[in-house]
């Protein structure tokens, strides 16, 4: 469920595509009827490329080997899991169509078709646009940096609720870090029965940690000039009571 407040300052489609692929611990692998989960066992190249390690007698390997070369013989599938706990994490699923080639003792597997599906739907990305893009430069960070947010400075949070429109937060019963890019911060606005995410545009884009911890002191700055997040004052009120 969507909020009132605009998304702006996003990333495109093939450079969100790229960051779940960079961020990604896990895949699921379907190929002539297999599936098989992998956990930490995929490493991409610069043009988008996976290479999988897999086991000697792995049914993949074998279905790989003997799928007519260069057809589509297989699907990976990557999930982007909200780092915080909130409800619906997961953020994003990316799907790869293509076909493997032996390599090295492993897999080789080479994209024909990307389709990467949030909430707003599914976008199929250009296979020239996917392998020219690049991930954000804060994917394999964010994890870290949203954990840290919402753990050591829950105060700080609460500050960046007074930039978020009064009728988004109507019955919040708590906000949280949902995602963060170069361009921006999601809060997570979480209801009884329903939630919607509000994005914080960055004033400038941040290309790596220091800048990104900068954006946020604006934020903060702006929050401070902002007046108080009066509907979710309201609401924890009358859960007090």
């Amino acid at each position: 469920m969507g909020d009132t407040q605009d998304w702006t300052a996003a990333p495109g489609a093939a450079e969100r595509a790229r960051s779940v692929l960079a961020a990604a611990w896990s895949c699921a692998v379907t190929a002539d009827g297999v599936r098989e989960e992998y956990v930490g066992a995929h490493t991409v190249t610069d043009g988008g490329a996976v290479r999988l390690a897999v086991p000697d007698g792995s049914a993949l390997l074998t279905a790989a080997i003997c799928a007519p070369r260069q057809e589509p013989c297989a699907v990976l599938e990557f999930a982007d899991v909200a780092p915080v706990p909130v409800r619906g994490r997961i953020r994003a699923r990316l799907y790869l169509a293509g076909w493997f080639a032996a390599e090295g003792g492993g897999l080789l597997f080479r994209p024909t078709r990307v389709v990467l599906r949030q909430s707003g739907g599914a976008v199929v990305v250009g296979l020239d646009e996917f392998a020219a893009a690049r991930p954000d430069p804060l994917a394999t960070a964010e994890a870290r940096l949203l954990t840290h947010l919402a753990d050591a400075h829950p105060d700080a949070v609460e500050r960046l609720t007074r930039l978020v429109r009064p009728q988004s937060l109507h019955a919040a019963t708590r906000v949280l870090p949902l995602a963060v890019d170069r361009h921006g911060l999601t809060l997570r606005i979480e209801r009884t029965r329903a939630h919607g995410d509000v994005r914080l545009p960055f004033h400038t884009p941040a290309d790596d940690v220091t800048q990104l911890t900068e954006r946020v002191h604006a934020l903060l700055a702006q929050a401070a000039a902002a007046g108080c997040p009066r509907a979710l004052q309201r609401q924890r009120a009358d859960g007090d009571g």
